[in-house]
């Protein structure tokens, strides 16, 4: 987990990593079919990489029971089918060009493979999930219903609430639901106590909302591909960030807060000389620096979920992701 920048137990460290190196394993099996164009388009996404977040949130949630157990390899691979499934279907939404460096599967075969290669995997997902039992199922398909309602939210857009509410409420759908099973699947599959379980999924859903918060923020402050893209591609597609939005909502009569505004008002923002100026001025915004705040105060909360559990080396862990998603943005 050293490329997190975790600093945690060797004993812990080596468990994590030898159940992501399984994970890696199994995902190719799962990514298989007779069809060579659907083996293909479904090994597109998976083969450029990614952070294997989820995956790695399921084996920390299993050090609070038996890590070993059978069950948490085929766990983590339905939660990675599942993000992997909803990738496809983004792209096409998006009309996304490139994703993780590589042409986007819609950009390379066409929007209806992609949306059948992204239902092909979601069928996958709850295939495997099938072998984990009922409740397995149950979770996955609600988690799913989730991930559908928080992409329709996205899409049809406020519609008369507050900008920033809908905001969060797209990220907690749309991102951290998922995040939140993870963990769960992680303690539910090594046997961890009931009450462990909920905790960690209370977890899981905080750390996911400020998981995803961050990653918007790397999109502006990074000064490279930290964030997987190109920096201020968001402010270039318009796509309204926490920053953006806590920029728009903002009354700051100073010169600058007048500038961004306006500048961000227009929508998206293609023309080079004006982004780059957007790009400055929300770097150095108040509102860049409230939503660090928030970003925090989410990582904050997703700590104290976890004030249930036992000390202990996995714990320790967990709570040391919080630090690394607060700090990477500042």
């Amino acid at each position: 987990m050293s490329s997190l920048g975790l600093d945690v137990d060797p004993a812990v460290d080596e468990s994590v990593s030898a159940t992501l190196a399984a994970v890696e394993v199994a995902l190719r099996g799962h990514l298989a079919s007779a069809d060579p164009l659907v083996a293909e388009a479904a090994r597109h996404l998976a083969e450029a990489g990614g952070k294997r977040f989820r995956p790695l949130l399921v084996a920390l949630g299993a050090q609070f029971g038996d890590p070993g157990a059978p069950e948490i390899v085929a766990a983590a691979n339905v939660v990675e089918l599942t993000h992997l499934a909803t990738l496809y279907h983004d792209d096409v939404m998006d009309e996304a060009l490139v994703r993780r460096g590589a042409p986007s599967a819609n950009s390379r075969w066409g929007n209806s493979v992609a949306i059948l290669v992204g239902d092909y995997l979601f069928a996958q997902a709850a295939d495997l999930a099938a072998t984990l039992g009922t409740e397995a199922v149950h979770l996955q398909a609600q988690t799913f219903a989730r991930l559908v309602h928080g992409q329709i939210a996205e899409t049809v857009g406020p519609r008369g609430t507050d900008p920033i509410e809908h905001h969060l409420h797209v990220i907690t759908e749309k991102t951290a639901s998922l995040i939140a099973t993870a963990v769960r699947f992680g303690g539910l599959f090594s046997g961890a106590r009931p009450e462990v379980v909920e905790a960690l999924a209370g977890y899981g859903e905080t750390i996911g909302i400020a998981f995803q918060l961050s990653d918007d923020l790397l999109d502006i402050t990074s000064e490279s591909v930290q964030s997987g893209k190109t920096p201020g591609t968001d402010l270039r597609e318009g796509v309204p960030t926490l920053p953006v939005l806590y920029a728009l909502a903002g009354d700051d009569t100073d010169a600058s807060a007048v500038r961004l505004r306006e500048l961000l008002s227009a929508g998206p923002i293609t023309d080079d000389d004006l982004h780059a100026e957007a790009l400055t001025l929300l770097r150095d915004s108040a509102a860049m620096k409230r939503a660090r705040e928030t970003v925090r105060s989410y990582a904050e909360e997703a700590r104290a979920r976890l004030a249930p559990l036992p000390a202990s080396e996995a714990k320790r862990a967990m709570e040391g992701l919080c630090d690394v998603i607060a700090d990477r943005t500042s």
